[in-house]
């Protein structure tokens, strides 16, 4: 086995570690961890398999196969930017509609006080 093989191996092994200690302590909830997962055995599997990587790039006509690992790695970074907006979204609604929510609280109890005052 080739010292770019172990290195391979060693690096996508310790991502996978590193996602499934964040979700067990916690720091990572479960449903951002599902596309980090996919991820981490993806690299895995195909620093494992070379062969693998080979016949998966020639069969999508990719002739160089990094490049196929170059297009994993971008389309996961789009797909986490995507989840990640949706997110943000719907965060940022909820923060919108908890500030009226509150405004409308303060406001009752403003007239609350200038009615018993």
């Amino acid at each position: 086995m080739d010292l770019l093989k172990i290195l391979a191996i060693c690096g996508s092994g310790m991502i996978l570690v590193v996602v499934i200690e964040l979700i067990r302590r916690g720091r990572l909830k479960e449903r951002y961890a599902l596309l980090w997962l996919f991820a981490c055995v993806a690299l895995l599997v195909f620093s494992l398999f070379r062969r693998l990587l080979d016949t998966v790039s020639l069969f999508l006509g990719i002739l160089y196969p990094p490049s196929f690992l170059f297009l994993l790695a971008f389309s996961f970074l789009l797909l986490i930017t995507l989840h990640f907006s949706t997110v943000i979204s719907t965060l940022s609604e909820q923060n919108k509609k908890l500030t009226q929510e509150i405004a409308l609280l303060r406001q009752e109890m403003q007239e609350s006080k200038n009615r018993d005052g």
